[in-house]
This record gives structure tokens, C-alpha cells and sequence, in this order.
């Protein structure tokens, strides 16, 4: 029995979702899996983007963690096998020092992706764990082939036009304080055929003045806040439209856009090959690389 914190579409795309046996409070996707005890819950309630920032700032201060676990449950199932995402799931040393106390002992595979590559390289570590290796192998080679499909037309892009630049994109994974997009993101605008000049490949997210948004005066940009749906995030480019120095972005940017950052680009998985088409719609007007139902909509 599989239990998992933030690896759930790994699990589900190589065939093991049958195995699993509980999930965090993230994890919703596929739908299927909702019916699962959930066993971790988020000590933040979000109001704005400004105060869910001073709420985690105030718990790291105080050397808190930002989730709670269901110790006595996860006790109960008993798993084999306890996935976990360093990015962005309960903090690795809370789960060992259960996971110690427990009969038999769980494994724990916990991974740390800060690439597209290292993203799909996750596939084939999770399903080696979950004695699926031959369908993680399958899948990933599907998905890098999506992947290299979305190089191709940035490639063809730049060959077929003699003065080609880049479109620099401004990709907002929080809006106050201010985090552009980072780990996997910024590479995946690159693949795509796009510029994210305020914060390179590979690189966490970090917190930027708006004085240095302006400054890379992004011709596109990206609302996807992490962890909010698309209403939220209307509520939050609300917000942004309030502020002069938003005001003056919005005005030069020929593309505004607004994405559901609980579903897409934020969370370690598959679906980040969804999002690069995406971008390569969004980028290159090429409305058949769109996902279907991907959430987002436009502004500008």
C-alpha cells in the first residue's frame, strides 16, 4: 500500500492509483482519488495574498511548521510506501520522525525537482518504487516527446523569422509580495519559446520589488498564484489593478493572462507538459497546442 503527500499524479499516470490508500489536503487530481482520507492540513487560511505571506512568515519565525499531520490515521493504514515532495508538501523530518515509530517502518521516496527534467525523472523513480518501472518508462517517453514537440515550434519560429526575439514574459506564481515564477517554470516559458528574464531556469522562486518587474518591461503576463483557482486569482488581479506601478505594467504588456495556479504549473507533475503547450499556444497563436479544459482566461 502506497500513501502520498504530493506525488499523486506520478502514482495515478504509471497505474498505481488502486495502491494508494490516503492523500494530503492538495492532492485532487485525477478526481478519482478525492475520495481518499486526506492526512495533512494547511495551519494558513487564505484571505489575501499579503496576509497568507504574513501568516507564514509569523510560523517560520516561531520555527512552526506550516501544515499539521494526522499522526493517529497514518498509523492506522499502515503504508508501505510514503511519497513525498520536498517543493511543496509537510517538511521530510515530520514525516521520518513518524514514519520511525512505526511497524513495520514505511519507506519514504521523497524528491526535490527543480527542472522540467528532474520532473520527469521523478516518473521513473516513483514507478521503480511502486514496482512499475515498465509503465513509468512508457509514459515518460510520451511525455518528452509533448515536450520536444513544444521545442520544435519555438525552433521553427526563430528559423522561419530572420529578426525572431524571444516574447519576455512576466510569470507571477504570488502577487504580494511579489514571487515570479521559479524552479521548473522559467524553463519551461524557454522551452516554449518565451524569456523570463527576472528569474533564470532551475532557480526558487524569490521575492522581487516591483521596480524590478518594471525594469525587464515584460510584453506578457502570467497571473497563476500558487494554490488558487481561477475566481481567487480574479480577486487578486483586482487587487493588482488598484496599484500604479500594476497600472503601468498592465498599460505596456500586450498579453495578460490569468491561470488556475491550484491545477496548473505550481504542483511537480505531469500536467507541466500541459502547461508548456500552453505556453506555446499563448506564445506562438497556435490554438491547436491548447489543452482541452485547460483553466485560465484572458485579459489582454
Amino acid at each position: 500500500m502506497t500513501m502520498i503527500f504530493a506525488w499523486w499524479n506520478q502514482i495515478c499516470l504509471v497505474g498505481g492509483e488502486p495502491e494508494m490508500v490516503a492523500r494530503s489536503h492538495e492532492d485532487d487530481f485525477p478526481s478519482s482519488i478525492q475520495k481518499l482520507p486526506i492526512l495533512t492540513k494547511a495551519k494558513t487560511n487564505f484571505t489575501t495574498s499579503a496576509d497568507v505571506d504574513r501568516q507564514v512568515s509569523e510560523a517560520l519565525s516561531q520555527g512552526q511548521s506550516l501544515y499539521d499531520l494526522d499522526v493517529t490515521q497514518l498509523k492506522d493504514l499502515k503504508p508501505s510506501i510514503i511519497d513525498l515532495c520536498n517543493v511543496c508538501s509537510i517538511d521530510l523530518v515530520s514525516v521520518q520522525r513518524v514514519a520511525m515509530t512505526m511497524n513495520p517502518v514505511p519507506d519514504i521516496v521523497t524528491l526535490n525537482p527543480t527542472s522540467v527534467t528532474e520532473v520527469m525523472e521523478s516518473i521513473t523513480t516513483v514507478g521503480t518504487a511502486i514496482g512499475r518501472a515498465k509503465e513509468a518508462a512508457m509514459i515518460r517517453s510520451q511525455l518528452e516527446g509533448r515536450i520536444q514537440r513544444c521545442r520544435n515550434v519555438a525552433m521553427q519560429a526563430k528559423k522561419e523569422t530572420p529578426d525572431y526575439r524571444p516574447k519576455r514574459v512576466m510569470f507571477f506564481e504570488w502577487t504580494d509580495p511579489i514571487y515570479p515564477g521559479g524552479h521548473w517554470t522559467p524553463e519551461m516559458i524557454e522551452i516554449a519559446g518565451g524569456v523570463h528574464p527576472i528569474n533564470g531556469p532551475a532557480t526558487p522562486s524569490r521575492r522581487v520589488t516591483s521596480d524590478a518587474v518594471l525594469s525587464v518591461d515584460p510584453e506578457v503576463l502570467i497571473i497563476c498564484p500558487c494554490g488558487l483557482d481561477l475566481p481567487a486569482t480574479r480577486k487578486e488581479y483586482d487587487i493588482l489593478m488598484t496599484k500604479d506601478w500594476f497600472r503601468t505594467l498592465a498599460n505596456r504588456a500586450s498579453t495578460i493572462v490569468l491561470v488556475d495556479g491550484n491545477q496548473m504549473f505550481n504542483r511537480s507533475g505531469p500536467r507541466l507538459v500541459e502547461c508548456t503547450e500552453w505556453l506555446v499556444m499563448l506564445l506562438h497563436n497556435r490554438p491547436e497546442f491548447e489543452p482541452a479544459g485547460f483553466p485560465w482566461e484572458r485579459i489582454k
